[in-house]
């Protein structure tokens, strides 16, 4: 007898090579349709439960069977995201390091793309005694790279690390530009404390110091940062991951989200009440706020939406925007069009400003960052960047 699961696996496989019946718009090639209503009832014996009903599961649902890198689409939506042809391809790999982790900003002006490696994982061969690195992809050189291979071909451009002052430790978060320069979130390392950090994006790379300290007592490890549309202030999160991955202290206090005005020095928590705070963004008019909560793996997957008030910009009304299905949301970022973009478990989810689930680049592996570039959307997989060519572009995450 042929299972439920197979008969729901022979109609998803077909709807994914057909048209969607919403807006009879084809579904580009590198794509495959998942149809919510073929997939809402698996039946009692679906192979699914038994992978996925566990605390540890980092299995993904790919009831097509695709091969990745592939885009997942769930909604006909987000077909106005990828346009008519997308591309998914390798950009750069270096198996064995984990140089593309975190704290991804696009230089728009110099076209280059900065990010940090993991910083207390195993491939980041980092933690007490060793600091991460920060690096740069050339995006002018990507797209000479993937204009010599030819269409659809993976291609390696070489990054370049740079040499940072001994006060950047365990970068984890950025964004910017901020007033021409980079702008970090460090998890500090050992006794040396987290902080926010500038740092001039040329050579050679000069850094300073905004804030090491919630009057006169460290932070835990800040983890991601970004800058209230329209404003200067800066926002940022302070979860215990670097007492997790072992090479920061024993926290010290709660894991919150800070609001800090570099032009009077002043700082306050403007939220609290997570597990492990992650991820933080805004949508292009500054008025909602998101904050990812990746603490306790599968229990906490969940994305959080606030009100931002418009006399104190503290974060108020708090309500769950999403649950990530696989793995943890990690970073956040948003489209012009306010759609929700966060790495997981499987690759990168995509929402759309309700909150539904609307598409997925699929990686089958657990993705930290991506940001927007000229070239496309870039996604951070450790050992490896992807570019993915879609019409959709970022929101601008710089101040003058």
């Amino acid at each position: 007898m042929i299972s439920s699961f197979a008969f729901v696996l022979a109609a998803i496989t077909a709807r994914a090579v057909a048209t969607s019946n919403s807006d009879d718009i084809a579904i580009p090639p590198g794509a495959v349709y998942i149809d919510p209503l073929t997939y809402d009832v698996l039946g009692p014996n679906s192979t699914w439960y038994a992978a996925r009903n566990t605390s540890s599961s980092t299995v993904g649902f790919n009831p097509t069977n695709s091969t990745p890198p592939f885009i997942q689409v769930f909604d006909p939506s987000f077909l106005s995201i990828l346009g008519p042809s997308p591309t998914f391809r390798l950009i750069a790999s270096n198996p064995g390091f984990a140089f593309a982790h975190e704290a991804p900003i696009y230089d728009a002006g110099n076209n280059l793309l900065f990010f940090s490696s993991n910083d207390g994982g195993p491939l980041g061969y980092n933690g007490w005694y060793n600091n991460s690195v920060v690096s740069y992809l050339n995006m002018t050189e990507v797209d000479e790279a993937i204009t010599a291979a030819g269409t659809g071909a993976d291609v390696n451009v070489q990054i370049t690390t740079l040499n940072l002052s001994d006060t950047v430790q365990m970068v984890n978060g950025g964004t910017g530009l901020y007033k021409g320069n980079l702008l970090f979130v460090t998890s500090g390392r050992a006794l040396l404390p987290p902080s926010i950090v500038l740092v001039n994006p040329n050579p050679p790379y000069n850094t300073t110091v905004l804030l090491d300290n919630f009057f006169g007592r460290q932070f835990n490890s800040l983890n991601d940062v970004k800058i209230l549309p329209g404003t200067d202030i800066i926002f940022f999160t302070d979860p215990t991951y670097g007492y997790i991955n072992k090479f920061r202290p024993e926290p010290m206090m709660p894991s919150q989200v800070y609001r800090f005005d570099p032009s009077t020095g002043q700082v306050r928590v403007i939220a609290d009440q997570f597990t492990e705070p992650n991820g933080v963004a805004f949508t292009p008019d500054g008025r909602t706020a998101f904050v990812t909560d990746t603490g306790g793996g599968t229990i906490t997957s969940t994305i959080y939406q606030f009100d931002v008030d418009p006399a104190t910009q503290s974060f108020t009304n708090r309500r769950v925007f999403a649950y990530a299905d696989s793995g943890a949301p990690d970073g956040i970022q948003l489209d012009t069009m306010g759609n929700v973009y966060a790495g997981c478990g499987e690759g990168t989810h995509v929402w759309n400003p309700e909150g539904t689930l609307i598409g997925k680049f699929y990686l089958n592996s657990t993705t930290a960052e991506m940001m927007f570039t000229q070239s496309g959307l870039v996604i951070l997989d450790e050992e490896r960047m992807y570019l993915v060519d879609i019409v959709a572009r970022g929101m601008n995450l710089g101040t003058l």
